[in-house]
C-alpha cells in the first residue's frame, strides 16, 4: 500500500509542494504570533513530521518570528504557508488543495483563545450568491487565483 500524498499551494500558485506520508497531526493553534501570522482568530497547521515535504514549485520566504520558530509565506501573494520549529515543519491547513481531509485533533495556545470562537458555529450563515443584493460585484467574480490542483503551467498562457 502506498502512503497518502497530499499537494497544496499559495493562493497565486508561485509556491506548490507535496507532502508523502501519514499527516494526523493537524492542530489550531491560538496563540497571538499566530493570530498575527495568519491575520486570523487561530492559525490552523498540519505537522508533516514522519512525511516527506517537497517543494514543487517557487520558494517560499521565511520570517524570523521568534528564537526558535521561522514562518514561511509566499512573497508574491503573502499566503501563509508554514510553522517551522526545531521540532518540524508545519504547514497551513488551508493551502492544502484540500483542508477537509485534515481535521483538527488538537488545539494549542489556548491561554491567547478569543472567547468568541467557541461560538462562531451559531452566526447566521449565507452563500456569497445571497450577498448580491448589499455586493452585486460577488456574481461577476472571476478567480484569478490558482486552481486546487498541480498545474504544469502557471500563470496560464493569458496571465489570468
Amino acid at each position: 500500500m502506498s502512503a497518502p500524498t497530499y499537494t497544496g499551494g499559495c493562493q497565486c500558485g508561485a509556491v506548490r509542494f507535496r507532502v508523502r506520508g501519514e499527516l494526523k497531526d493537524a492542530s489550531i493553534c491560538h496563540c497571538r504570533m499566530c493570530q498575527k501570522a495568519f491575520g486570523a482568530y487561530y492559525a490552523p497547521l498540519v505537522s508533516t513530521r514522519g512525511a516527506e515535504l517537497t517543494w514543487t514549485r517557487g520558494e517560499r520566504k521565511l520570517f524570523q518570528s521568534s528564537n526558535y520558530v521561522k514562518r514561511g509565506f509566499c512573497g508574491d501573494c503573502g499566503t501563509p504557508l508554514t510553522y517551522e520549529a526545531p521540532d518540524g515543519i508545519a504547514v497551513a491547513a488551508g493551502a492544502f488543495d484540500d483542508p477537509s481531509q485534515l481535521p483538527p485533533v488538537v488545539q494549542y495556545g489556548t491561554e491567547a483563545k478569543i472567547d468568541f470562537v467557541d461560538r462562531l458555529h451559531l452566526l447566521p450563515g449565507h452563500s456569497t450568491e445571497e450577498d448580491a443584493a448589499q455586493a452585486p460585484f460577488v456574481v461577476n467574480i472571476v478567480s484569478y487565483q490558482h486552481p486546487d490542483h498541480d498545474t504544469t503551467v502557471w500563470p496560464p498562457e493569458n496571465g489570468k
